[in-house]
């Protein structure tokens, strides 16, 4: 039996479901936000709903009790949720961790923590779940806190399951997640990845600078690297290993430029507005400490292709095979005006919200300009734009809810004030280093595994009191653990984001990790550099801030030639140390070593000059 815009009965009904979801955060957004727990709670009924029944758990053999599992856990995430608006003034004029549980709360408390661990590990796996569950049992059996005291915190208060990481993915992410379904829908990711080839595609190694690019502006809207590369991945990484660079190199360009594009502004994934939230200022403040130090990221990786591609001979793309820039601005130019729209609205003074809405409503008619996009906007492209939408949207809200329960329970244990100490009393500003090394290690062991997002919000809790602590400005505690929560998507052993490019490129896991290392290396160094130089968050004078983003340029582009052993020719291997020294020095502000490693690069330019000119005499 076929429903109306191609639906079968079985999809129908989670289908209407999307789109109920997406009218529901239409209507907030234009109407305004309800009370707390109505709002989130709404969000993540919705989302529970939806997962239990888009990703069942039955297998071929026990298919029907499967699916009467499914919906028992989908019949409690609606009771527990339900009771919290039947009983809603209940709830708000009681006395929290004070007044005692009734039974029903302990019961249905339990119950939606069980249920939404189980619906997070059916949309991201087991990394974050057993994240969650290890945090409540350090708090039953380490830190001996009531059971009782945990399900008031995490049930019955904005501090556990409704805390700031559901309230951001109800108020902000969801919104800039449809809008990356209506984007992609309309054919814009065509635009991206011709752009990038007008733009690079002809250059030595051109389809890795094209991998770089198109993950990078395709990277902002989709706020997962692990989809970025799925979706850019089966172009690009196919389009590098013809060209004839290694299957390892090809699959670590595109995991380290899609999880670059989370850091590149504007939209940075709706990752943004998650930092926005925790800091306490507003979406721009959070854009222009940004940009800079994701400028240095993607100079950096697109040098060290460069040198790669230089050093093993690989040329472009033959320039008739490539779309010519004014052919692509001309026949799909327009479709950058949603991305335009959303920052004109932010800049007016609009809440992010508001902005993505009518960026995402900008889109339609956006792609209606032109003939040759217009015939990819069908009646069904809306509708399956926000079915879409709303289905990315669920493991978003899933591990914002499970990150609730971890930062619950180190808010209500104190485990965030112990690491502070620990970090504060064993370390000082004379060991800052030191100190800001173990922080960068605890965000990749405490990422590993998990989406960027989740990842984010259990390091803000646990690690940025610590950096404060140290007297780190706040813009740099945050971006510093933003970072590292990024690059353990990367990291090995368990690199997420690797896999995926893996899958395409056939590589092994620990042959590509070395190669996204080397790619990445400045990802890992740049935090250090910007807590050392808050220039580079635009904090300063002008005339510190354009000094210290020239040397650091120079510094990555030394990293990534070092790295990679290429700057005018072969480096030898004392010139590749040469230019490492220039880099670390150049990290470090200051006009004394930044003479110090310019001098460095100077007297490698001048090797490679004089000993190139004697080899070719």
């Amino acid at each position: 039996m076929t429903l109306p815009f191609g639906l079968t009965p079985g999809r129908a009904i989670p289908g209407a479901i999307a789109l109920g979801m997406a009218a529901y955060h239409f209507y907030v957004v234009i109407v305004g936000v309800p009370s707390v727990f109505y709002f989130r709670g709404t969000h993540l009924l919705f989302a529970l709903v939806l997962i239990f029944l888009w990703f069942p758990t039955f297998t071929e053999k026990g298919k029907l009790l499967g699916r009467a599992l499914d919906f028992a856990l989908l019949a409690l995430a609606v009771a527990s949720i339900g009771y919290l608006f039947v009983n809603h003034d209940y709830v708000l004029d009681r006395f929290a961790y004070v007044d005692e549980l009734r039974p029903e709360d302990m019961v249905l408390g339990v119950a939606l923590i069980a249920v939404t661990l189980e619906a997070t590990r059916r949309v991201i796996g087991l990394a974050l779940p057993v994240t969650a569950l290890a945090f409540l049992a350090y708090a039953v059996l380490v830190a001996r806190i009531d059971p009782g005291q945990i399900v008031d915190q995490m049930y019955l208060t904005t501090e556990g399951l409704f805390g700031i990481p559901i309230n951001v993915s109800a108020t902000y992410m969801v919104l800039f997640i449809l809008f990356g379904a209506f984007v992609e829908r309309s054919g814009t990711g065509k635009l991206f990845r011709d752009f990038s080839l007008a733009l690079a595609g002809a250059s030595a190694g051109g389809p890795a600078k094209v991998a770089c690019v198109t993950s990078a502006m395709f990277g902002t809207i989709s706020g997962s690297s692990t989809a970025n590369v799925m979706t850019t991945g089966t172009f690009t990484i196919p389009m590098m290993m013809k060209l004839g660079y290694r299957p390892a190199f090809a699959g670590a360009v595109e995991a380290v430029a899609s999880t670059g594009g989370q850091i590149m502004p504007p939209i940075m994934g709706a990752a943004a507005f998650v930092m926005a939230e925790f800091m306490a200022v507003s979406y721009l403040t959070v854009v222009s400490i940004a940009i800079v130090p994701a400028l240095l990221y993607f100079v950096a990786v697109f040098l060290a292709v460069h040198f790669e591609a230089k050093r093993v001979g690989l040329k472009g793309l033959p320039k008739p095979d490539l779309p010519r820039m004014g052919a692509v601005l001309k026949e799909r130019g327009h479709q950058f005006l949603p991305m335009v729209v959303i920052v004109g609205v932010l800049l007016a003074g609009f809440s992010p919200p508001y902005a993505a809405l009518w960026g995402l409503i900008s889109v339609i008619p956006t792609a209606l300009l032109r003939r040759t996009t217009r015939r990819e906007i069908t009646y069904l492209t809306v509708i399956e734009a926000l079915i879409t939408g709303a289905r990315n949207a669920l493991s978003v809200a899933g591990a914002c809810a499970s990150a609730g329960i971890v930062i619950g329970v180190i808010s209500l244990t104190g485990l965030g004030i112990e690491f502070t100490q620990f970090v504060v009393s064993g370390f000082s500003e004379d060991t800052l280093v030191l100190a800001l090394i173990l922080t960068a290690l605890a965000g990749i062991l405490l990422g590993m595994g998990l989406p960027t997002t989740p990842a984010y919000i259990v390091q803000v809790a646990l690690l940025v009191p610590a950096l404060r602590k140290l007297g780190i400005p706040l813009e740099a505690a945050h971006l510093f653990v933003f970072y590292f929560a990024i690059l353990s998507v990367i990291t090995p052993p368990v690199a997420i984001s690797l896999y995926a490019a893996n899958g395409l490129s056939g590589a092994g896991l620990w042959e590509s990790g070395l190669a996204a290392i080397k790619l990445a290396a400045t990802g890992y160094i740049i935090p250090f550099m910007f807590v050392f130089g808050p220039s580079l968050l635009l904090i300063g004078t002008w005339t510190e801030i354009l000094s210290t983003l020239a040397t650091a340029l120079i510094g990555v582009g030394c990293l990534a030639s070092s790295l990679h052993g290429y700057l005018i020719r072969r480096s030898m291997a004392w010139e590749r140390v040469l230019l490492f020294a220039a880099a670390l020095i150049l990290i470090k502000p200051g006009w004394e070593s930044d003479l110090g490693g310019l001098a460095l690069l100077a007297a490698t330019l001048m090797s490679q000059r004089w000993i190139g000119a004697r080899a070719s005499a």
